[in-house]
């Protein structure tokens, strides 16, 4: 039998983190596409999963905002703080999904619905705070964490019917789903199987005849396991409505705690986060030496006013070093940032709350592990002896040129809003940032000009380069010629209009290409009280490649190639 488990779900979190009211037409991007969006763009069509391009062109409103899972964290702890009212042992899974055991809270404030209502009532409260206008949080109760969490996904106004609740935080209904203990299997038979957490094993299910939860219970767990390893095994407990893994009374052993001191004290998440990252690594290794995986760790810390902080995150696999650190740094941020901590931390902890077995890794193809950690241990150990700045990596930050957006920061440090986070600014950049082929003039279908104030890394960058950022920066500028259908060189007017449309690029000494598409001009003027740098910006496609030219002192030149 799976404990009994509430789960609280905030749809599309990382709109919410970055401010985005939900009347707003808003979208979150990962690697170029839309991982979460507001209410407003989903009513225009926008949906998670499309690439960058097409969500403006189906929305020309959409405002674009890089991904941050540090925002995502730090604004999420008055969430967690609100939730943890209730019961000390929330589990968060990640920003915009938490988790606690109900048998002790449920006794205490009248059962399970009564619970989750006050709960969603709470978490509502802060939403409102956070967010004009944002949507509410979900919340399901059932057997085991993820029954739970799709009872919360399903969740449709307040009770196990689906009934109105009572007001949240925001004036509206509160949206619970409680799930009967004993029912959980009942109620995920009629699932789709793409609820389970593995999309490629979801997938091949579907294609074997399986697309509910329920087709997938009832076959033979023998004979899953024998057919899809130890991946469908997993799903065949989970779709059958029982915890991951087996209830075991295996206690972690208590030399697995890693413990480091603050002499003096951390004033700032940088220096925590440095050390949470060897202390990671440490724990990784004490876990591998004894054969043991981590899915849950409690992060500990204590301030010089005697405050003693606690939070407990899960993951879904095993929690690599990296993973561990990540965690690490995004608690330590909502401590430092969201008003958890007085004062400066004097110790951090980190002590592996559940293990298991480490069952191994899947190799790929060609040798190797899916998910090696080698590298990341070797370099945390390198930046341990020499320091921090000895080992960096390359970050897109702020400024107008491509030469310019790139930071080299501390290999594991997240930028600060100052020095380098690759911000999407709303509209599109021309033919590679726009929204589809070439329109009237040239210039793409639907997409429009750079704003003359654009904010991104740093504050507002007018004339700057919006995403995606291009693949080779030539440094410096290489030479180009550009002619248009008369073969003469065309200009660009101190209006930055372009005398007539390019026909034909050379780059180099190479030979000349037809042009296929172009976008722009875009005049830059820097520095203009001191006798900066005008120049005006052009981005072209010639037999399948793309350009970033710029016409300065009277001469074309190749600024960059996209990939």
């Amino acid at each position: 039998m799976s404990e009994r488990t509430l789960v609280v779900w905030c749809p599309d979190w990382p709109a919410t983190a970055a401010s985005f009211s939900a009347g707003v037409p808003a979208a979150v991007v990962a690697a170029n596409r839309v991982v979460a969006l507001t209410p407003a763009a989903r009513a225009e069509g926008v949906v998670t999963g499309l690439r960058r391009r097409e969500a403006q062109g189906r929305c020309p409103t959409l405002q674009v905002v890089a991904a941050d899972p540090g925002r995502d964290a730090r604004v999420f702890e008055p969430v967690v703080a609100a939730v943890e009212a209730f019961s000390p042992g929330v589990e968060i899974s990640r920003p915009g999904l938490i988790g606690l055991a109900t048998r002790g809270p449920s006794r205490y404030f009248g059962g399970d619905e009564e619970l989750a209502r006050q709960v969603a009532v709470a978490v509502d409260t802060v939403l409102g705070k956070l967010a004009a206008g944002a949507g509410g949080c979900r919340v399901g109760v059932a057997d085991g964490r993820f029954a739970a969490g799709l009872a919360a996904r399903v969740a449709g106004g307040g009770g196990p019917a689906g009934g109105g609740g009572p007001a949240g935080g925001a004036g509206r209904p509160v949206s619970v789903r409680v799930v009967e203990p004993g029912e959980s299997r009942a109620f995920l038979a009629p699932l789709p199987v793409t609820a389970l957490p593995d999309p490629d094993l979801a997938d091949l299910l579907v294609r074997l005849g399986l697309p509910c939860l329920g087709d997938l219970a009832a076959l033979p767990a023998p004979a899953v396991l024998a057919r899809f390893g130890t991946a469908g095994a997993l799903a065949h407990r989970l779709a059958s409505g029982l915890d991951p893994c087996p209830i075991s009374g295996r206690v972690p052993p208590p030399d697995l705690t890693v413990t480091a001191s603050f002499d003096p004290p951390a004033d700032r998440v940088e220096t925590a986060a440095f050390v949470a990252r060897s202390l990671a690594a440490e724990l990784h290794d004490r876990l591998g030496e004894r054969g043991l995986s981590c899915t849950r760790v409690a992060v500990e810390a204590e301030t010089e006013h005697g405050e003693r902080l606690q939070r407990l995150w899960r993951h879904d696999g095993i929690l690599t070093a990296a993973a561990i650190a990540e965690r690490v740094r995004w608690q330590l941020d909502g401590w430092f940032a969201g008003g958890g901590t007085t004062a400066d931390l004097t110790l951090l902890r980190l002590i592996p709350d559940e293990v298991g077995p480490a069952n191994g890794r899947q190799l790929g193809f060609w040798g190797g592990g899916a998910e090696d950690g080698g590298v990341a241990r070797a370099l945390a150990r390198v930046q341990g002896i020499l320091g921090p700045e000895a080992v960096a990596t390359a970050r897109i930050g702020g400024g107008r040129n491509p030469g310019d957006m790139v930071r080299l920061v501390p290999w594991g440090d997240v930028p600060d809003d100052g020095d380098g986070k690759a911000g999407a600014g709303a509209g599109a950049g021309g033919i590679v940032g726009g929204v589809g082929p070439a329109g009237v003039a040239g210039r793409p279908a639907g997409a429009a000009r750079p704003a003359a104030g654009s904010a991104g890394p740093a504050g507002p960058w007018p004339g700057r380069l919006l995403g995606p950022a291009p693949a080779v920066v030539f440094v410096p500028p290489q030479p180009a010629a550009v002619r248009d259908a008369d073969g003469a060189e065309p200009e660009v007017s101190g209006r930055g209009v372009l005398s007539a449309p390019p026909s034909a690029v050379r780059v180099g000494e190479g030979p000349w290409c037809p042009v296929e598409a172009w976008a722009g001009p875009w005049p830059v003027e820097e520095r203009w009280w001191d006798g900066g740098r005008r120049r005006a910006r052009l981005q072209v496609v010639a037999q399948g490649s793309a350009y970033l030219l710029a016409r300065e002192r009277g001469r074309w030149w190749v600024e960059a190639v996209y990939d």
